[in-house]
């Protein structure tokens, strides 16, 4: 239930208390196993992570057409010595592994990403405006698209997090529930956002904590999973858990997007 480092008395602590007992990377993804990305992390190490998170589009504006974007934190050794003048720790990359410490993100950063991912690992930039038109001229002018990329994620390494995505919302995963008897199969993946930190000795507790004080609850996903049409981030306020809080939502909107069927809340 908690992951250490050599010579650390510091214990990165797994959502679930008794831990998963063990685990591989497929298995890690369905259940959400915290210690497992804790010891991924520290195993690749802040330069690697970092490289990747930049080609993923973390740490830097997507680009949408509208002001007042926010750029988040890809961090980096270089990036807490500007900030800080600190250096660099293995337990600053412990936290990041999970996506928490120095790493911050937007939602639609987090969109953008499953979109990558739906997309074959290609970069998918959001926009508002379809096109222009010419108050004289009435001529309309389409959006200018970004030079088409590459994918920055290798074909096999894809397969293996879509699938086990996918896995995330049928039973055993942690949004089977929301995503029971759905017509499509969605891909998505669960979390949690800290919004207070907790002592060595303290455990995460809602019912003494005030409600702003609890985590907010995550859900990223695309579907349909093999033929994806919608990307999506969906965050919930002090809604602690992203299974039962976030993920439903997600379901209301794959269900009006793809079904045409409208929430009766």
């Amino acid at each position: 239930g908690y992951f250490t480092l050599a010579g650390v008395n510091h214990r990165w602590r797994d959502w679930k208390k008794e831990g998963h007992g063990s685990v591989n990377m497929h298995r890690a993804i369905v259940q959400s196993c915290d210690t497992y990305f804790y010891g991924v992390a520290n195993e690749l190490g802040i330069d690697a992570l970092h490289r990747f998170l930049a080609k993923a589009g973390f740490g830097a504006k997507t680009g949408i057409d509208i002001d007042g974007e926010l750029a988040g934190v890809a961090p980096s050794q270089e990036w807490k010595q500007q900030r800080f003048h600190q250096k660099w720790y293995a337990g600053d990359t412990v936290s990041v592994g999970i996506g928490q410490g120095y790493f911050l993100v937007t939602p639609l950063q987090l969109a953008a990403a499953m979109a990558m991912l739906a997309n074959g690992g290609v970069p998918v930039h959001p926009h508002l405006l379809k096109a222009v038109q010419d108050a004289k001229t009435l001529e309309v002018h389409d959006t200018a698209e970004p030079a088409p990329e590459g994918p920055v994620v290798k074909p096999e390494n894809l397969a293996f997090v879509r699938n086990a995505m996918a896995d995330v919302t049928k039973p055993g995963g942690t949004a089977s529930v929301a995503f029971a008897g759905a017509p499509y199969a969605t891909a998505g993946k669960t979390g949690t956002a800290q919004v207070v930190g907790m002592k060595q000795n303290e455990r995460y507790d809602e019912k003494r904590m005030k409600r702003e004080h609890w985590d907010h609850a995550l859900f990223v996903a695309f579907a349909p999973a093999d033929d994806p049409k919608l990307a999506l981030a969906i965050v919930a306020e002090n809604g602690q858990h992203g299974g039962s809080t976030a993920a439903p939502i997600a379901r209301k909107v794959f269900d009006y997007y793809l079904l045409g069927k409208k929430s009766e809340a």
